[in-house]
């Protein structure tokens, strides 16, 4: 039934891509992707640092609920990333110390949240990589309904299950499973680039032509009047 189902993940990104990706800066990866696919800056960090990598098992829950992030808990393997559609309400936390221990047992790799936590000051001081949208000490119902494996989005970044999931301290990112492979080599190349940029910049070197030029192309004056 739509709306209350579990399903069976199908595929999912390779541990060795996952491996690649973990650590390289979001912004990078996002650049590579044209700048189209972010998961909100409402969704932040609430660990105290790290990042994160690794493929989507994803919940869709109603606001207020976590019946079905429980269930995931239980179905989650080491390494998978929970990513939960909870529709951005603050109004009830879905998350806490608790389930943070219970992740970190499994060896879950995190957890990204379209919804609120609560405990925040135990998660914050810990490394797990949690991200949500919000605190509140007010607990969740357990009622359900939801479905588990199925597509989600979050502030219009769709996330199917076995996706790439990828976070730092800039937010979070998914990156889909067939063009993983062309998103890491162009964040690569894109990673020399600035290099170059960083030592050009060190020299005094950089050029700085296109400013004008764009200037010129929209039609503004390039000097003071």
């Amino acid at each position: 039934m739509v709306g209350l189902q579990i399903l069976e993940r199908k595929r999912q990104v390779s541990v060795q891509l996952v491996q690649a990706f973990k650590g390289l800066p979001v912004a990078n990866i996002s650049d590579c992707m044209a700048r189209m696919s972010a998961a909100g800056p409402r969704l932040r960090p609430m660990h105290k640092s790290g990042p994160l990598a690794g493929p989507a098992l994803t919940v869709k829950c109603r606001p207020g609920d976590n019946l079905m992030i429980h269930k995931a808990l239980t179905m989650a393997k080491a390494g998978d990333v929970i990513v939960v559609d909870a529709g951005g309400d603050l109004t009830n936390s879905l998350f806490g110390e608790i389930m943070v221990a219970t992740a970190v047992k499994i060896g879950v790799a995190g957890v990204v949240l379209n919804g609120a936590v609560r405990d925040s000051e135990e998660i914050g001081q810990g490394s797990f990589p949690l991200y949500a949208a919000g605190v509140t000490h007010r607990g969740p119902y357990k009622d359900g309904p939801g479905e588990i494996n199925v597509s989600v989005s979050i502030d219009g970044m769709v996330i199917q299950p076995g996706d790439l999931v990828v976070g730092d301290a800039d937010g979070l990112l998914c990156v889909p499973i067939d063009d993983a492979e062309s998103v890491l080599a162009a964040t690569h190349q894109k990673m020399e680039a600035e290099k170059k940029m960083l030592a050009d910049i060190a020299a005094g070197t950089l050029d700085t032509a296109w400013i004008d030029a764009t200037l010129k192309r929209i039609g503004c004056n390039t000097e003071p009047r």
